[in-house]
């Protein structure tokens, strides 16, 4: 269970206990590198050349389609936790069976969006990924229906929301481990077409990867894009987030932050005693409420 603890200044870390054994604890603090990781991470300077990163930039879709033609719908875990830790879902209704909107930006093979539907059936959903091959088994499901979800193929960053939601609709909205597989310069193009179908005063939910994490430290060098910034072997990319650069980020695009901090896990791997130190960024952010 979570155990939420408030503070006058909302600095304090927060630890609890997941379902799993593992210890979980939220903060605004980053995580602290040992000494042989801090090493490693200032020998790894040298950047992949301009004309691969241009060449990655050019082909991200091809390279999450064939990630998806790979994979299929088994890489991912079914997202049941995304409720518990994400209250605004319950909490944003101003009665108990309110029809909420949900968009879904960035569905991949509705590992999120299905548990979702089938916890809260009052709920209509929107969904949209950046891979034709990923809708595609969206669609397939069993539990697709279009009657609760609506879902169609979509690069955020430049194909506009408006032609597929009405503008100021949507209630909630999840960008969950979304925006780190977009190139940073390009992800207030992100959240600028978010902030389009979102009514005013409702939240974008966030979480993805956060500086530090263990994936972070797993590259070799050769996979560096820029500061925080890594391509894996199959050709697509993650960003790390810190908590300063999410803020800025989010707020440039006009949103008001609600909440912004660490969530630092560790995973336990019982049969091969492994604990591995898992770091993300977790944030509620709010569209303003029309000036009067």
């Amino acid at each position: 269970m979570f155990q939420e603890k408030a503070s006058d200044n909302c600095l304090n870390v927060v630890t609890t206990s997941t379902e799993d054994g593992a210890f979980q604890k939220k903060g605004h603090s980053a995580r602290v590198l040992s000494p042989e990781e801090a090493e490693r991470l200032a020998k790894d300077q040298v950047l992949v050349s301009e004309f691969k990163q241009l060449k990655l930039e050019k082909e991200a879709q091809k390279n999450w389609d064939l990630f998806y033609k790979r994979n299929s719908t088994n890489f991912f875990k079914d997202r049941h936790w995304t409720t518990r830790e994400f209250q605004e879902l319950k909490a944003c209704r101003e009665f108990a069976d309110q029809k909420l909107t949900v968009l879904e930006a960035g569905c991949g093979v509705g590992n999120c969006l299905f548990p979702l539907l089938e916890e809260d059936l009052n709920i209509f959903a929107y969904a949209c990924d950046f891979s034709p091959r990923a809708v595609e088994y969206v669609k397939k499901n069993a539990l697709y229906s279009t009657e609760r979800c609506k879902v169609f193929q979509c690069d955020l960053t430049k194909d506009d929301l408006l032609d597929n939601i009405p503008a100021d609709s949507v209630d909630v909205v999840t960008l969950i481990f979304v925006l780190s597989a977009i190139h940073p310069d390009k992800m207030n193009l992100v959240l600028k077409n978010i902030y389009k179908v979102l009514k005013p005063g409702k939240c974008v939910l966030f979480r993805d990867y956060g500086m530090y994490d263990h994936a972070m430290l797993r590259f070799k060098s050769g996979s560096k894009l820029g500061e925080n910034f890594y391509v894996r072997q199959d050709g697509t990319r993650s960003y790390f987030f810190t908590e300063e650069f999410l803020s800025q980020l989010f707020k440039a695009e006009g949103y008001e932050q609600v909440v912004n901090e660490y969530v630092q896990r560790e995973t336990v791997n019982r049969k091969e005693d492994l604990r591995v130190p898992r770091v993300f960024l977790q944030g509620k952010f709010q569209k303003p409420f029309s000036k009067t």
